[in-house]
């Protein structure tokens, strides 16, 4: 298929996915708000309970998992983002059809799939930290076109604060014991 009919489906496709969303109360309150907390909450038990099931099956910190909920999406599971990114852990389009997310608002297949490119970016960069959260929000081409945490001041922000968040949760759960 010619690259330009690829990306007008891929942003063909992102924009029914925006549309759907906004039209049933995603990141907004939509056109038909549901009245309640609907898919803006999560009670913080389940949320616990899913980034400790995904985090334990791949091998992942919790503290780390919820790091990047919370710079990713703030922890609503109907965020949205300028870039079609979806879910809890911000997922893409292709990043979830690649890692098996039918349902990106899911929340369940949402960590899942999250975690598990996560623990693949972890391994691609030898454990590194910063090149992983680099290419979780970045891609990993841009990675590998620096050589490292590209440029990009969101980029740089993104990793900033999530290892700063984890950091400060490792830290916290440390003097707890």
């Amino acid at each position: 298929m010619h690259r330009t009919a690829r990306a007008f489906q891929r942003a063909l496709g992102t924009a029914i996915i925006v549309c759907a969303a906004t039209l049933a109360g995603c990141s907004g309150n939509g056109l038909f708000p549901d009245g309640g907390g609907g898919p803006h909450t999560l009670p913080a038990g389940q949320l616990n309970r899913l980034v400790n099931d995904a985090s334990s099956a791949y091998h992942l910190s919790p503290a780390l998992v919820h790091a990047v909920i919370d710079i990713e999406s703030g922890g609503d599971p109907s965020a949205i983002s300028d870039a079609g990114a979806m879910g809890l852990m911000q997922l893409m389009p292709g990043t979830a059809s690649t890692y098996g997310v039918a349902d990106a608002f899911d929340p369940y297949q949402n960590i899942q799939g999250g975690c598990s490119f996560l623990h693949d970016l972890l391994g691609r960069y030898g454990g590194n930290l910063k090149l992983a959260l680099a290419a979780y929000n970045a891609g990993p081409g841009a990675v590998a076109q620096y050589g490292g945490v590209p440029p990009y001041p969101e980029t740089q922000a993104y990793v900033r604060n999530v290892t700063a968040l984890y950091r400060e949760a490792t830290a916290l759960a440390r003097t707890r014991r």
